[in-house]
C-alpha cells in the first residue's frame, strides 16, 4: 500500500468498529493503525476482515510489547514476527514506545529508562539491531510516565534526542503524551516541543486521558481529547509542520460517527498548515 502523505489523518482500527467501516469508510480516514501483537496470529474471520482493510488503505503498525529500553534480552523472536507481518500486509512504518514494559516477566506498564548517557548507548543499540531485522527504519515513541525515571543526568527531551541521533532512527511524537507528563511531572510542554528534532517527526499521537488527581493525569486513551492537547497540536504543527496524525481510542469507545468529529478536527488542524513550511524552535 502507498505510503501515507504527511498532511494525512488515521484511526486506530479497533474490532469493535470494523462493521461499521465494512459498510462506509468515512472519507477523512487516510489510514489505520493496528498493534502487530494484537492480530499476528489471527487467521480466520478476523485475519480476513483486517486483510480486506490493509489491500485498500494505508496502515501503521505501533507496537505495544518490544521494551525496548529492558534489561531483558531483546525479542528477537517477536521481531521477526513482526518484520513478516509487515511485509505480508505491506506496512513501512512500524514505531514504538521509547521505555520498557519487561525484565524477568512483562511488567504491564511503560516505565522511564533512566535518562544516563550509559543509556542512551544501550537503547540505541537494540533499536538498530531491532532495525536490521525489521529490515526497516523504526519510530519511537516519547512515553507518558507515572514516576520519574530513577536516574537523570539529563532532561526527558535531551535524552530523546541523544537516542534518535545514536539509533539513526525517527520520533513518533505523541502529543497526548507530552500533556501528561507535563502535570505529572511539572514540566512545560511547549518547551518539550520545541526541543523535539523536526526532521525526525514522522508521525503523531492524539488521544484523552482520566484525571486521578489535580496532579496525576492516567494515558487511557478512553476519553475525548481535551482543549489544551488540541492546542499542543496545533502548536507541533506551528513549529515542526504537519505530520501523518492519528487519533487513538482504545477504551469506551463510541459509534463511528463520533469519533470522526475529533478525526475531522485534526484533519482541520492540518489544513492551516499544509504547504506552510515550518518555523524551527531556537535549540
Amino acid at each position: 500500500m502507498e505510503s501515507l502523505g504527511r498532511a494525512s489523518v488515521g484511526l486506530g482500527f479497533r474490532r469493535e468498529l470494523i462493521p461499521e467501516l465494512k459498510i462506509r469508510v468515512p472519507a477523512a480516514i487516510d489510514f489505520f493503525e493496528i498493534a502487530p501483537e494484537n492480530w499476528i496470529d489471527f487467521g480466520g474471520v478476523a485475519g480476513r476482515d483486517l486483510r480486506r482493510f490493509t489491500e485498500r488503505y494505508p496502515f501503521v503498525c505501533h507496537g505495544l510489547s518490544l521494551s525496548i529500553g529492558s534489561p531483558a534480552p531483546l525479542d528477537e523472536v517477536l521481531l521477526h514476527k513482526i518484520r513478516q507481518f509487515l511485509d505480508r500486509h505491506q506496512i513501512s512504518l512500524y514505531t514504538e514506545h521509547l521505555s520498557y514494559c519487561s525484565d524477568d516477566g512483562h511488567l504491564y506498564d511503560l516505565l522511564p529508562i533512566p535518562f544516563t548517557e550509559e543509556a542512551v548507548k544501550y537503547v540505541a543499540a537494540r533499536i538498530r539491531r531491532a532495525q536490521d531485522i525489521l529490515e526497516r527504519r523504526i519510530a519511537l515513541e516519547n512515553a507518558s510516565f507515572y514516576v520519574r525515571a530513577p536516574i537523570a543526568e539529563m532532561s526527558e527531551a535531551d535524552f530523546i534526542r541523544a537516542v534518535l541521533i545514536e539509533a539513526d532512527c525517527d520520533l513518533h511524537l505523541d502529543v497526548n503524551n507530552v500533556y501528561v507528563n507535563s502535570v505529572n511531572h511539572a514540566c512545560d510542554p511547549i518547551e518539550f516541543i520545541c526541543a523535539m528534532p523536526t526532521e525526525r517527526i514522522v508521525y503523531m499521537h492524539m488521544a484523552g486521558h482520566y484525571n486521578e488527581a489535580k496532579n496525576l493525569i492516567i494515558d487511557t486513551h478512553g476519553a475525548d481529547v481535551i482543549d489544551p492537547v488540541w492546542s499542543l497540536l496545533d502548536y507541533a504543527y506551528h513549529i515542526h509542520g504537519v505530520a501523518p496524525t492519528l487519533l487513538e481510542r482504545d477504551f469506551n469507545i463510541p459509534p463511528l460517527h463520533e469519533l470522526m468529529r475529533e478525526v475531522e478536527r485534526i484533519g482541520l488542524i492540518q489544513t492551516r498548515y499544509a504547504g506552510i513550511s515550518h518555523v524551527r524552535a531556537a535549540p
